[in-house]
């Protein structure tokens, strides 16, 4: 009997493994935190993660312009602890005759698929709601390179690095037109191998395809078309908007405001599209919170102009629609962070491991009522939109 209850490292090791395999998004963003949850590492539930200051230029030998360098900051919270349990009896361990391989396809695996699965599938919902970028034709699938171009174009013109560290995720109703519609195109062998690795199917665009259907679907609020300013006259740093015509404002639509346009990140020169915003959670019928917050002057400027006092909000979309939102992003867009768990009373029992900066903790105790063991399997996480700016949907 002793030999059929594998160890709880094992068990840890193994599940470890797992989840490190299966996750396609997360392993493809800015890990670069994880360590600061360590048992070394800094405590507390918040880290406040400083971001480059803005600067503008002065032309000119003899006037200095000297500027306030404003340290911009965002969070990361550890908030999110995910778990998933698992119960066996005598009789189920001393039938499994195939050894810890058997058990792990069995009950490991399956378990770890759907522990990662909702992992992912809440943060890449969580950070494109944070993304206000948006290409593509809402409606309209993209048969070509057409929307991938224009995805990679907005990440180039707010200057997101050229350094191999881009990426995309898309469902695959999405993939199989766009691969289809390239189908006679040219691609060298190498790329070709690399179509049968877990999810990645080439590289193309400046950025790596990941085959992934926990792409998030977003159904626009029943307003899109009679939504104004309510003569709200916007003033540098907004964040928000008095609004009418609006009724159901839903986390993550995009929109436009006439006249207002997106400018380069350094040299404030106007770009010859309209400034995209994204509604964030929170917002009301008459008062919209958003992102990011405008400027039209100074370091942080990122428009032309201000808007009009009753300028129309330009949403992406048509009313009460479901779209389903690809991303397209760099590495250091946002970043994803495990915390390690505290070992519980008992430690023979309850073991962490941690591997390429992912921790679990793998915690088991016997039920002598039952004749079974209890397993429980955690993950404690925290995640952030670094830099929405280096991110754009790709909507289909």
């Amino acid at each position: 009997m002793s030999n059929t209850f594998f160890s709880i490292d094992m068990i840890t090791r193994e599940a470890l493994k797992l989840a490190h395999e299966k996750a396609s998004f997360l392993g493809t963003i800015n890990r670069q935190f994880d360590s600061s949850w360590t048992s070394e590492g800094a405590s507390g539930s918040t880290l406040r993660i400083r971001l480059p200051s803005q600067y503008t230029r002065t032309q000119g030998s003899r006037v200095m312009d000297i500027q306030d360098s404003e340290q911009q900051k965002t969070t990361l919270v550890r908030s999110t602890q995910d778990h998933v349990d698992m119960r066996y009896n005598s009789a189920e361990f001393t039938n499994d005759l195939d050894g810890f391989n058997a058990f792990s396809k069995l009950h490991l695996e399956p378990a770890m698929a759907a522990l990662v699965s909702g992992i992912e599938s809440d943060v890449l919902q969580g950070v494109s709601k944070l993304v206000y970028n948006v290409a593509g034709t809402a409606g309209t699938p993209p048969a070509d390179l057409a929307a991938v171009g224009a995805a990679r174009a907005k990440l180039n013109q707010n200057l997101a690095p050229k350094d191999g560290n881009r990426f995309i995720q898309m469902d695959s109703v999405t993939m199989g037109g766009l691969v289809n519609g390239l189908k006679g195109l040219f691609q060298d062998s190498a790329q070709i191998k690399e179509q049968y690795r877990e999810g990645m199917i080439g590289r193309t665009a400046m950025a790596d395809f990941y085959e992934n259907e926990r792409t998030w679907a977003m159904t626009n609020g029943t307003d899109v078309t009679t939504v104004t300013l309510d003569t709200y006259t916007v003033t540098e740093g907004d964040a928000d908007l008095t609004v009418t015509g609006f009724a159901t404002p839903t986390a993550g639509m995009v929109f436009t405001l006439a006249g207002v346009y997106d400018v380069h990140p350094e040299t404030k020169a106007a770009y010859a599209h309209l400034k995209q915003f994204v509604i964030l959670a929170g917002s009301t019928s008459t008062n919209i919170l958003y992102s990011p917050a405008i400027y039209s002057t100074g370091p942080k400027q990122n428009v032309s102009a201000l808007p009009a006092t009753t300028a129309a909000l330009v949403f992406v979309g048509a009313a009460s629609t479901a779209y389903q939102q690809n991303l397209m992003y760099h590495k250091d867009a946002f970043t994803f962070a495990t915390a390690e768990l505290p070992l519980m009373g008992g430690s023979d029992r309850c073991v962490r491991k941690t591997y390429d900066g992912l921790s679990l903790r793998v915690w088991q105790q016997s039920d002598i009522r039952n004749d079974e063991l209890l397993t429980r399997i955690d993950i404690l996480y925290g995640y952030a939109a670094l830099r929405p700016q280096w991110a754009c949907r790709i909507t289909s």
